[in-house]
């Protein structure tokens, strides 16, 4: 049995190559820059791009499952070539804001391609990534040891990218999973101020907490460049997950909005573990938020 990773170098997908290698499957990893990726030893790498389908073709030969990183305008013709090819399981990479409602445009579209294939298929829906206040924070934090953030007492249950490949790897190696899909989030509301403290503890170093403005902070995203510029918008209220602009004052609504504690799903009925903490994630990336 030989499994397909798309997205094989990506947040997501690295660790979901790690952990099938571990387990002894037979793994091949697809990425767009095979001659630099970083793959475990025994893994087959192939480069190919899911933006160009038909450079597929040779990757997919002799795969019978397969891991789908999203990219909604070409997911039914990848997954139309999986078909062909006799891949018989799709585990997507989605995200929990089709649960929502939210996302009409990203991700359901690849949920809806491969439900319509016939295949079996599993969907992995996460929630916020912690992962995100790396790459929001860590370049402040890495120069300044600070943090300037508009919504310090926001509050949410962010999920370890290492929770969501988990909860993929089970989905690909075992039976049990078709037709499922799975909310991941992490195990507990957390606010941005307490994020902030965690990441402090983790590095052994002081971070501060500078409360700016939604615009303030948003002009600091766009000069920060990376995920920060590309996100900036929705990330901090200026548009919801389709690009449009909300009628309602940014500040006004998330200042309203007081946190309320909620338990959502985690990585836990599909693993078996406890799902992992803020701080737990802080610890894994103390090095790269130094």
């Amino acid at each position: 049995m030989t499994i397909l990773v798309t997205g094989a170098t990506g947040n997501v997908g690295r660790l979901v190559v790690q952990r099938l290698a571990a387990q002894g499957a037979r793994v091949r990893a697809l990425t767009r820059s095979p001659g630099t990726a970083r793959i475990p030893d025994g893994v087959e790498v192939l480069g190919g791009d899911l933006d160009d389908p038909a450079s597929l073709t040779g990757a997919l030969r002799g795969v019978s499952r397969m891991y789908l990183f999203p990219v909604a305008r070409t997911a039914r013709d990848v997954v139309e070539l999986a078909a062909r090819a006799g891949v018989e399981r799709i585990v997507t990479l989605s995200s929990g804001a089709v649960t929502g409602g939210y996302d009409t445009d990203f991700h359901l579209p690849v949920e809806r391609a491969v439900e319509g294939s016939g295949l079996g298929w599993t969907h992995v829906r996460p929630g916020e990534f912690m992962l995100n206040k790396l790459w929001l924070w860590g370049p402040s934090i890495r120069a300044e040891g600070v943090v300037r953030e508009p919504f310090p007492d926001a509050a949410w249950c962010p999920v370890h990218e290492a929770d969501i490949a988990d909860v993929a790897a089970v989905a690909l190696l075992e039976d049990g999973h078709h037709g499922r899909a799975y909310d991941v989030n992490g195990p507990a509301m957390i606010t941005r101020r307490e994020q902030v403290d965690a990441i402090a503890a983790a590095t052994g170093r002081p971070v501060r907490l500078e409360v700016v403005t939604a615009g303030r902070a948003r002009e600091l995203y766009r000069a920060q460049g990376g995920f920060a510029a590309a996100n900036a918008n929705f990330l901090l209220g200026f548009e919801d997950y389709s690009g449009n602009v909300p009628s309602a004052d940014v500040e006004a609504t998330v200042e309203a909005t007081a946190p309320v504690p909620v338990e959502l799903p985690t990585a836990t009925p599909v693993t078996g573990r406890a799902a992992r903490t803020f701080a737990e994630w802080a610890r894994d990336h103390a090095a790269d938020l130094s």
